[in-house]
Order: structure tokens, then sequence, then C-alpha cells
């Protein structure tokens, strides 16, 4: 009996403790979803805000892409203000756009402030390698910059002398050309032009007065220039001292001053050659009908050996140059 009342006791307090185990793990596992049921609040809410976050960097990316370059950086500040960890990215990206190129308003300052923030705040960032070696390069960069802007200013500085020597060299040939036109005016009153000089290599015709030069012209000579006239028909300029000793006024290049060529010494050199030495060595003008094309004629040489002007040149040296007035022509 005893031994039945014993197995029925030990069976009630299994039967109770059972009882109670179940309770109890009833009782677990609800405190269990109490305890976690704000986790799994937590965690919901944490996803929506990763979401947010995921796209606050792309709209601050595409903003950048865009060019819009200060909404970018303001987009970033929001980002680093909702996410404080992830500030040395942030930063670093903020770098890049204020030393980005295209960015009108870029400043070298500001992206270097960014970086050393990022070295100072974030010493184990993943980002500390770059920003060290954009600090060195946006170092270097600014360097260059002030240097260009430093060599630009000094540019425009000598832009500005070269501009006011220009306006000073106008004035100056405007000075000049109005004492030639002076000085001629007054040899031609005083008939005092004694001498032309003809320099063949730098294709110039100079009027002389007592060995001063009044006024230089450019000049044309015959198509094969070079060494001295020796025949007839070698479309050379001679090359000596000869006067000026007839002039035509029905030329047929508007106006023309003769030549003593050949001279004794022309006539000796064609006579050992056993050649005709020729003539008609004239200073003259443009062929009839071709005055428009003035001083453009120098820039071949296109006679039959004698000396061209323009038409109003010419007109000028015959008024300058009276019969008689020596004629020295040079290589």
């Amino acid at each position: 009996m005893f031994f039945i009342l014993s197995i029925l006791c030990i069976s009630h307090v299994a039967e109770m403790v059972t009882r109670e185990n179940r309770m109890a793990a009833n009782m677990g596992r609800f405190m269990f979803g109490i305890i976690m049921m704000p986790m799994l609040l937590a965690g919901c809410g944490h996803v929506s805000e990763k979401r947010q976050l995921t796209s606050a960097w792309a709209e601050a990316n595409e903003l950048f892409s865009g060019g819009s370059y200060d909404a970018s950086l303001a987009r970033y500040e929001q980002i680093m203000t909702a996410d404080p960890a992830a500030g040395d990215r942030v930063l670093f990206e903020m770098g890049i756009i204020h030393a980005y190129p295209k960015n009108d308003r870029k400043d070298y300052q500001k992206s270097l402030e960014c970086l050393q923030r990022l070295l100072q705040q974030y010493p184990d960032s993943s980002y500390r390698q770059n920003s060290q070696t954009m600090i060195l390069t946006i170092n270097t960069v600014a360097l260059k910059d002030q240097t260009i802007a430093e060599q630009q200013k000094l540019l425009e500085t000598l832009r500005e002398e070269v501009k006011t020597r220009d306006e000073e060299r106008v004035v100056l040939n405007k000075r000049i050309d109005e004492l030639q036109r002076k000085a001629v005016a007054a040899a031609i009153r005083g008939g005092s032009v004694d001498r032309i000089l003809i320099e063949k290599k730098e294709r110039r015709l100079t009027v002389m007065a007592r060995g001063e030069a009044l006024k230089s012209y450019r000049i044309a000579l015959g198509g094969n220039p070079v060494g001295p006239k020796e025949r007839q028909g070698d479309n050379r300029t001679p090359e000596g001292t000869y006067t000026i000793d007839s002039r035509n006024r029905n030329s047929r290049y508007h106006l023309a001053l003769h030549l003593s060529y050949p001279n004794e010494r022309d006539r000796k050199r064609a006579e050992e050659l056993g050649v005709a030495p020729g003539g008609d060595i004239m200073i003259h003008g443009l062929k009839n009908g071709f005055s428009w094309v003035g001083e453009a004629h120098t820039e071949a040489d296109w006679t039959k050996g004698c000396i061209a002007v323009t038409d109003e040149e010419i007109e000028e040296i015959a008024r300058l140059a009276p019969l008689g007035t020596t004629v020295e022509i040079r290589p």
C-alpha cells in the first residue's frame, strides 16, 4: 500500500513538475517574444533606414555626375548627419568634389580640409591612403595653378606694355612720316636732292641730300637680279654709278626716269664678252592700267632690268630728282 501511495505521490509530483515546466516553458516563450519584439521592430526600422541611406548615396552621386556640385555636397552633409559611421567616405567624396576640375567653384583649401579631417577623425579608414595621395596631388596642382595665375598676370602686364608701346610706335611713325614729308617738301623747294641710292639686295631706293637720307622706297628689280647687267636681254639690273639723263612722261610705265646706262665700264665688260651691253634702264612706275596693284608689286622682281616703284612714288621721286641727279646702284 505504501508502495502504491509512493508511486501515486511520485506520479503526482512528476505531473506537477511537468505542469510547472510547461508553464515555465510557456512563460519563457512569452518573455522571449516580449524581449524580441522591440528587437524585431528595430530590425525592420534599420532596414528602412539603410535603404534611405542607400538612396541618399545614389542621389548624391547623381547630382555630382550631373554637374550639380553644391547640391551634391549638401546631400553628403545630410548623409554624414544621418550616418556618422560613414563619415570617412563622406569626407573623401566631398574632398573630390571640392577639387574636381570641372567644378567652376572648386576650392582646393576646402578639399584639403575634408581630407585632413578624414585622417584625423578616422585613423583606421580604408580611405586613408587615397586621401594622403590626394593631399599631395592637390598641393602640387594648387602650386602649379598659382604659378600659372602669376604667369597669366605677368602676361597681361606685358600685353598692356606692348599695347602701350604699339600706340607709342604708331604716334612715333606718324611723327616720322610728317617729318619726312616736310623734309621732302623742303628738298623740292630748295632743289637739294643730289643723289639716289639703290640697294639691290635690300630692294630699297633712297633719295639723298648732302649725304643725308630723306626718304626710302621699296622696289622691284629685273627678273634675274643677282649680279651686274652684262648684256642685252639678261634681265639684270645694272650695278654702278649713273645719272638721270632724261624723263619720259609718256612711258608705258606711267613715268620713267632714264639712266645713263651703259657707262664706260659696262661697255668694256660687254666688249670683252663679245656681246651688246643693252640699254633703256629706267626708274619707273607700274605698267599703265595696273596702278591698282600698288606696293604689292614688290612681292616679285618683274622688270626687264629696270627699277620699279608705285605710280605715286615715281611722281614724288621725279619731283625730287632733277636731270643730272647721280644714281648709285649697289649689289
